[in-house]
């Protein structure tokens, strides 16, 4: 992510393989492993150790993007009479003799802790401003978290803050005030996968600090400062402009965190149905999750990569007690394709947790963009845009993972503002106040992971004997409001509600529901009011390793037609799947999801032929 752009290379390649190309480094394949061979100074080290790939990576920059030969780049340079003794992973001098060291360099492997991160900086300030080895700037990079320390002038060895520069300087020149700038020799990134995770994950991790804050409080404030991000890369400036979510040099933490501080409550007074309150982390976290994000655009990186890099990050952020607002992405996926969504559809997720079928859905209209239009051209981006902002809808009654689906959405290029904070089981008018989108009878797709077991009692809900599943027949023919049902049955009442006739729904139910014979009137109810069109089966480890062994299945139905009256011989695709693509830990395993949906396929051509 320090890749200036004439050394932007297509991804994956790293920038030590330009390196090895031009001579300047050397892989040496003849031993048991493979080592790096340093050229100019000859040095060579074992290539499989993850910290030597950081400095091979940061060797290859300090050539091409900083512009200094490897003749003046030492390696492994021991410090002088230091005790205990230490080495400088690498020290750029300023003549050939490497006599007058001008920049030490400490590499960390990517990934490492902000303890960690913060002792290889004391390591490498101690280097740097070892009397025998005095240099004018420090650098610490832990893969592409990167921190670069001023000695020069009247900073003291012990400043950590106020000295903090943008950047490393090019060819012995002075600091840049900005790193990134918009189109300049420097610009932001776009990054693969890994990196995207591992990026998230130090994030969180460093708003985490240890159970400081719940995991949802922790990614509540991350995306507040993700929102800053995004925001800032889609705000209008000129080429060579600096973007401002970045570290200015010699802006203390105080100053930083002023500075995106305010342009948070700006760019939330331009959209102030993301978030409500302010960002509430520290001044010295804030500089850390600025130094992990302000190289990479989010705005450029693959639509592809970010929907696996945040569900990748989410799948382990969700285990355990918020296990309930997490479905896993391949049974989202099959889900999905199993019903095809176009671009006409408006799409509704009453429980949406942290937005998983929405974003899939967005997905499926984004890969139908692909089949009409050349990516990245006006009628593509329009055809998918349109979409995120006027179909997509979503419901959570949690506040904070309400906004980590907000936060989601704007990821993925938007459709958040359709996302509410409510009590999807309360009368559907209530939801209409809010947003005028949530209409009864309003959507022709619902897609959803009801929350289960929890119970709605007569006395918490008022409302409940206004549904009919939340009521009871008496032997006498009345009817009397139950004392309490059971959430995942009031929402397939409520997935009626909001279904158009002809509407198609995907709803993962517990297996209770379909097979206990005291649930004998919810499965009537279904029959009545869908046709049910398939189905499957999940195992017990669909949702284990996200702290959960109910048996579930997803239930697929088509809300029936005005005066449409149920057939004897209406058929139903039936399957069980006995692995959906991990184990109960989470490991990958086999999939039978994909065989499923093809063998579905087959069973939906058939009856479309047997209408025919």
């Amino acid at each position: 992510m320090m890749l200036v752009s004439e050394t932007n290379l297509e991804q994956p390649v790293e920038l030590w393989q330009r390196a090895v190309t031009d001579g300047h480094l050397r892989l040496d394949t003849a031993g048991r492993s493979t080592r790096i061979v340093y050229v100019a100074s000859g040095h060579s080290e074992d290539f499989t150790d993850p910290e030597e790939r950081v400095r091979a990576n940061i060797y290859a920059e300090l050539i091409y993007a900083y512009e200094y030969s490897p003749t003046v780049i030492g390696v492994e340079v021991v410090v002088p009479d230091r005790k205990p003794s230490d080495r400088a992973d690498l020290v750029v001098f300023r003549d050939e003799r490497k006599t007058r060291p001008f920049a030490v360099i400490e590499c960390k492997r990517e990934g490492i802790s902000d303890a960690e991160f913060a002792q290889a900086v004391e390591q490498a300030a101690g280097n740097g401003t070892w009397a025998k080895l005095r240099a004018d700037y420090v650098m610490v990079a832990a893969g592409a978290t990167r921190q670069v320390l001023d000695f020069t002038g009247a900073y003291g060895v012990y400043e950590r803050h106020d000295n903090i520069v943008a950047d490393l300087p090019r060819r012995y020149g002075r600091p840049e005030e900005y790193k990134y700038r918009r189109g300049g020799a420097v610009d932001l990134s776009a990054v693969r996968k890994d990196q995207l995770i591992s990026a998230l994950g130090k994030c969180h991790q460093t708003l985490w600090g240890g159970g400081k804050l719940s995991p949802p409080a922790a990614f509540g404030e991350l995306s507040k400062l993700i929102f800053v991000k995004v925001s800032d890369e889609k705000a209008l400036r000129k080429v060579g402009s600096p973007y401002e979510f970045q570290i200015k040099s010699h802006e203390g933490p105080e100053r930083l965190a002023e500075r995106i501080r305010r342009l948070y409550e700006e760019h939330r007074r331009r959209d102030p149905d993301v978030f409500e309150d302010q960002i509430r982390v520290d001044d010295l976290t804030m500089r850390t999750i600025v130094e992990h994000l302000e190289g990479i655009s989010l705005s450029d990186t693959d639509l592809d990569v970010k929907g696996v890099a945040f569900e990748t990050f989410m799948d382990g952020f969700f285990k355990g007690d918020f296990g309930q607002y997490f479905t896993p992405r391949e049974v989202i996926a099959f889900a999905v394709a199993l019903l095809k969504p176009t671009a006409t559809d408006v799409i509704l997720d009453p429980a949406c947790g942290s937005g998983g079928f929405l974003l899939h859905a967005l997905d499926a209209i984004v890969q139908e963009a692909d089949e009409h239009f050349e990516r990245d051209t006006a009628r593509h981006l329009t055809h998918w845009r349109d979409f995120a902002r006027s179909h997509l809808f979503g419901i959570e009654i949690n506040e904070e993972i309400a906004r980590v689906a907000k936060m989601n959405m704007i990821i993925h290029e938007d459709g958040h503002s359709n996302v509410i904070r409510h009590d999807a089981l309360a009368p559907v008018e209530t939801a209409t106040r809010r947003n005028p989108g949530f209409v009864q009878e309003g959507f022709s797709l619902v897609l959803t992971n009801p929350p289960f077991g929890a119970q709605v009692t007569a006395t918490q809900a008022p409302w409940l004997g206004e549904y009919e599943l939340g009521s009871a027949r008496a032997s006498t023919g009345s009817v009397r409001a139950r004392r309490a049902q059971r959430t995942e049955i009031l929402f397939v009442e409520r997935i009626f509600d909001y279904l158009k006739p002809g509407g198609r729904a995907a709803v993962i139910l517990p297996d209770g529901v379909l097979s206990n014979a005291s649930s004998q009137y919810v499965r009537d109810f279904i029959i009545d009011r869908f046709r049910l069109l398939a189905v499957v089966s999940l195992p017990t480890t669909a949702f284990s390793h996200f702290g959960t062994t109910v048996k579930a299945s997803i239930l697929f139905l088509r809300k029936r037609m005005l005066g449409e009256e149920v057939q004897d011989s209406e058929e139903v695709f039936l399957a069980a799947a006995e692995s959906v693509g991990y184990d109960g830990t989470g490991r990958p395993a086999a999939n039978q999801l994909p065989q499923i949906l093809e063998a579905y396929r087959v069973f939906e051509a058939r009856l479309a032929a047997s209408v025919e």
